[in-house]
């Protein structure tokens, strides 16, 4: 009888052996071959990774900047009592330091899957407004939209490629995540009960973007040796592209001016 029970053991073990190298072979082989491995490889080589660093820069006047009326909500005014906003299309500095203008590699980069990013990118709703006003993430970073303000905010995503989202949040610290699908620059963000509140959010499939601050400035680190197109967007000035070439280990500075009559 242990005999028999022995037997039957190692039939059983055998056919689940078999079984899961038939599910294994209908996948597309063994565990070291799925797609899951390639995405915890790291984006580039530290050893030869360049790094791009640059300004954006306004050439012109730009027009002059308008007063957003909070009247049309008596809280919104509460919440920043004697406070002034503006419209944030045009956030000029020193120089013609242009603030707010999402960079990003478009084309060239090697085709493979990037490491998603543990970390959380935050869209903020502060006094009737939201905070960042451009920013950018991965393809399948979670994004949290967080409402800060003790008052009803309705955050609508209309993305024309990912799947739009449209969120009421009518209590503060209320928080909701989403995530992108696909690349899509840019994805317009709005609020249906206060209709001068709007962001923008690029999505890339890639690591390889960024927003220039209030200096103008912008960097992307750890970039692959290669040849690139880069591109940058702004909200009323539109598209600019560049080739650029980097070399291994290269910091390479770019520069990109728009224009205003």
């Amino acid at each position: 009888m242990k005999l028999l029970r022995t037997v039957l053991a190692g039939t059983v073990l055998a056919g689940t052996v078999l079984a899961s190298t038939v599910w294994l072979a209908a996948c597309g082989g063994s565990p070291s071959e799925q797609p899951a491995a390639s995405a915890t490889a790291p984006a580039a080589d530290p050893a030869t990774a360049a790094s791009l660093s640059g300004q954006v820069t306004l050439d012109g006047t730009p027009p002059a900047p308008e007063i957003i009326r909070l009247d049309g909500d008596p809280k919104c005014l509460g919440l920043a009592p004697g406070e002034e906003r503006h419209t944030e299309d045009f956030v000029v500095g020193s120089g013609g330091a242009l603030q707010n203008v999402f960079v990003y590699v478009k084309d060239g980069l090697p085709q493979q899957i990037y490491p998603v990013p543990r970390e959380t990118v935050v869209l903020d709703q502060e006094k009737c407004q939201y905070k960042p006003h451009v920013l950018g993430l991965q393809v399948g970073q979670t994004l949290q939209i967080r409402n800060s303000d003790a008052i009803l905010h309705n955050v609508h995503g209309e993305g024309a490629v990912n799947r739009a989202f449209d969120i009421g949040q009518p209590i503060k610290g209320i928080t909701n995540t989403h995530v992108f699908t696909t690349r899509e620059v840019m994805v317009p963000v709005k609020c249906n009960v206060h209709a001068w509140m709007n962001a923008f959010i690029g999505v890339v499939e890639h690591p390889y973007f960024a927003v220039s601050d209030s200096s103008g400035r912008f960097s992307i680190p750890q970039l692959p040796p290669g040849t690139y197109t880069l591109e940058a967007w702004h909200e009323r000035l539109g598209l600019q592209a560049q080739q650029i070439t980097v070399g291994p280990k290269e910091a390479k500075a770019v520069a990109f001016t728009f224009k205003v009559s």
